[in-house]
């Protein structure tokens, strides 16, 4: 069905404009007002909104199968579809996680059932996903993942790490690292900075970070892996990332929203605030904005971690790691750098929506949808309030911030998804 889309303002060129949007058959084609004739087809008025492309996101913890109490495959792609989200990546810290064919099964099954937007899986590296011991059967998953982690404990052992990269290398996908030596923590919980010092909370120091990044870097240019690297939170993984891509070194990177927005000076006595990596300096968060206007960091991802009201009500030191995000991080970003003036609003969707985007064309080997828009009212101001989320979890340090750019209707592959999600209008096919 050929659908109009008339009175948005579209990105073009760096530039907002006054366009009409025709969808027909998942291919996107713009024009002046009134250059597509309404005859056969359904027209939507979109004045006062901006239509961008649906965003995506390479980092997301859906927790299915395995730990259904925190999120499912149903509720994460609710929660990213309400964030303006069209393609999501989902992590493998599961039960089982998927490091064969068989386990990946199991979640793909439930992907082609439950999701609302696309999800790509990222398979494990090792057996069990557990940072060390065997690898996982990287040649029977590759097919159907998009890359390759041991996110959450990272890949300890550098011969390993070599041995992964140079068979992510022979398929073709690419080594997606959590970065940490478990050496180097020390039983910390928090950035070990001044927070932690003035109320006596175990630190995690960033060398635990920024250490593992300059193994693997040197390693990923001896053995050509496509790098991608999770969570950036230090200045030192921004420069030695920089650097690397200078020097011709196949890697890329992402930060998340809240290393953005908030460092530990903003930390509260409250599970909301700890997330892994921690939120760090004052220094470190300026590093990060530095490297995603020139390029250092590609891409913004959410890093959604969801948990249960009783996992993240026990304080800093008690609460499990992650908070959630799909929901909240366009308009965050929206209200706290593009409306200031601190980054440009063309340069957020790039990070949040085509860098991801080829990225994820180029790791899963594939063409994404045309038809994958998202109509964002920039214009009024709402509450961020956790207990609408669709998400199951709640754990979030920004809760009760105003902010603007909320979605209003999304389109994946040409459809509309009922953002309200009283009921579901579009059934994927998975992939």
């Amino acid at each position: 069905m050929k659908q109009l889309l008339r009175g948005a303002k579209v990105l073009r060129g760096g530039a907002l404009e006054a366009l009409d949007v025709c969808l027909e058959c998942g291919a996107v084609a713009y024009g002046a007002p009134g250059a597509f004739p309404q005859a056969d087809a359904t027209a939507t008025d979109l004045t006062g909104l901006v239509l961008t492309p649906g965003l995506r996101d390479l980092h997301v913890h859906l927790r299915e199968p395995g730990f259904p109490a925190k999120e499912t495959i149903a509720s994460g792609t609710r929660a990213a579809a309400r964030g303006g989200f069209t393609q999501v990546c989902a992590m493998p810290n599961l039960n089982p996680p998927p490091d064969s064919a068989e386990h990946l099964a199991a979640q793909l099954e439930i992907i082609r059932r439950d999701a609302v937007i696309s999800v790509y899986p990222v398979g494990a590296i090792t057996q069990g996903q557990k940072g060390g011991g065997e690898l996982a059967d990287m040649a029977a998953l590759a097919p159907n993942v998009c890359g390759f982690s041991d996110d959450g404990v990272g890949i300890q052992d550098g011969k390993l790490m070599r041995r992964a990269m140079e068979t992510a290398a022979a398929l073709g996908k690419p080594i997606i690292s959590h970065c940490e030596d478990q050496s180097l923590l020390g039983g910390g919980y928090i950035h070990a900075g001044a927070y932690a010092a003035a109320h006596g909370h175990r630190g995690i120091c960033a060398a635990s970070e920024w250490v593992p990044l300059a193994r693997d870097l040197e390693l990923a240019r001896q053995t050509g892996c496509s790098y991608h690297v999770c969570h950036v939170s230090t200045k030192e993984s921004v420069e030695l990332i920089r650097r690397a891509k200078a020097e011709g070194v196949n890697v890329t990177a992402e930060t998340a929203p809240h290393y953005l927005l908030l460092n530990d000076g903003d930390l509260e006595e409250d599970g909301r605030f700890k997330m892994n990596p921690p939120l760090r300096s004052r220094e470190d968060q300026a590093a990060l904005l530095a490297g995603i206007l020139d390029g250092a960091i590609d891409c913004i991802a959410t890093d959604h971690a969801p948990h249960t009201r009783a996992e993240k009500g026990r304080g800093l030191a008690g609460s499990a790691f992650g908070i959630v995000g799909l929901e909240t991080a366009f308009a965050l970003l929206y209200t706290y750098l593009v409306k200031p003036g601190r980054l440009p609003f063309a340069r957020l969707m790039e990070l949040m929506s085509l860098r991801p985007g080829e990225l994820l064309a180029r790791w899963m080997g594939i063409q994404l949808p045309q038809g994958d828009l998202c109509a964002f009212d920039l214009e009024t101001a709402y509450t961020i309030d956790p207990e609408k989320f669709a998400s199951q979890g709640r754990a979030t340090p920004f809760a009760g911030r105003r902010v603007y750019g909320a979605p209003h209707r999304l389109w994946h592959d040409g459809h509309a998804i009922d953002l309200n999600l009283q009921e579901g209008i579009y059934a994927p096919t998975g992939i």
